[in-house]
């Protein structure tokens, strides 16, 4: 088992449980899943920036992203029909802990000038959303073999229902969050 899944199930579920006051452990809050999204805009026009990226992201998440299609001809955009405009990857289970382990204990510490996330960043229903700026943060991608610098969204989906609950649990997992 996963440090950061064992973390969950033998420390914080029991108090978080006890801090929230709740009668049932199954009704702790929890990380349903991790979604990270890339917006490939610009290289739209060369495709070996689209497979770098691809590669890289497959690298980080340790799983095989899906292309993004568009649905609509936006001319504005210079977007036609079904033309790949981002790339994303959705974690659940081992992954997932694996993946949020690796960014609070090895990628968020590499960032310039890190002071902690911003525990603003919730959407209403106890879900995160980070955004990160380059994907030389990770670990397992090298300078030398980078192509193309590109930022990606982590989306990271609990099942808490308010913003409170949600930044409890992150908290209680270890999240840096900035006072």
């Amino acid at each position: 088992m996963n440090r950061l899944k064992e973390k969950f199930v033998k420390e914080v579920r029991p108090a978080l449980q006890k801090h929230l006051k709740l009668a049932n452990p199954m009704a702790v809050p929890q990380i349903k899943k991790i979604v990270i999204n890339v917006g490939v805009g610009k290289t739209l026009k060369d495709p070996k920036f689209l497979d770098a990226i691809i590669n890289d992201l497959k690298t980080i998440a340790g799983q095989m992203p899906v292309k993004t299609m568009a649905r609509k001809s936006i001319a504005g955009f210079k977007i036609r029909e079904n033309q790949v405009v981002g790339v994303t990857v959705t974690l659940r289970g081992q992954r997932m802990y694996d993946f949020l382990d690796k960014l609070i204990n090895s990628a968020m510490p590499r960032i310039r000038d890190f002071r902690g996330v911003s525990p603003k960043s919730f959407d209403g229903r106890g879900n995160y959303h980070i955004g990160v700026r380059e994907q030389l943060v990770f670990p397992e991608v090298s300078e030398e073999s980078i192509d193309h610098v590109f930022g990606f969204e982590i989306s990271i989906v609990t099942n808490a229902g308010n913003d409170e609950k949600g930044r409890e649990l992150l908290k209680s997992l270890g999240f840096p969050f900035s006072e």
